[in-house]
């Protein structure tokens, strides 16, 4: 098992004792694991981003923590916050795919939303992600 499956499954234990959320400091979490922050950034941005379910608060500095809360899915405002003020392609696609999988949405509303978010539909626009980010959003609003 490598680093990151051990702090995958450190973060997954820590949100089952608290109920769907953790919250812990990036430095402390690197010390634990004898590595270094940047590590625990990965970690979180491929693992447990909204698009896999998760919505992610931090905070940098002195004081600086990271809170991990499963989403739910049946709050729209939930999946909304996960999303942000921008996101790529790649991230609408997998968050639209996993609502598909979970039967949120039909493969046809899934397949409009693909169309509708793709970089070729936006090509005009120099904010992509943040045009994409508000389609998601909306979408959902009306899911």
């Amino acid at each position: 098992m490598g680093i990151s499956d051990k702090i995958e499954a450190f973060i997954t234990e820590l949100m089952r004792d608290e109920k769907e959320m953790a919250e812990f400091g990036r430095n402390d979490l690197a010390n634990i694991f004898g590595c270094v922050p940047s590590q625990i950034n990965y970690v979180i941005a491929t693992r447990f981003s909204a698009d896999k379910g998760y919505l992610v608060e931090s905070r940098r500095g002195g004081g600086g923590y990271i809170k991990i809360r499963k989403i739910n899915l049946g709050d729209a405002s939930d999946v909304i916050a996960g999303i942000g003020n921008g996101c790529d392609y790649h991230t609408a696609k997998r968050l639209i795919s996993y609502l598909f999988e979970i039967g949120k949405i039909e493969e046809q509303t899934a397949n409009v939303l693909l169309g509708a978010i793709s970089d070729r539909a936006l090509v005009l626009a120099s904010n992509k992600d943040e045009i994409r980010a508000d389609i998601l959003k909306n979408a959902i609003l009306n899911i």
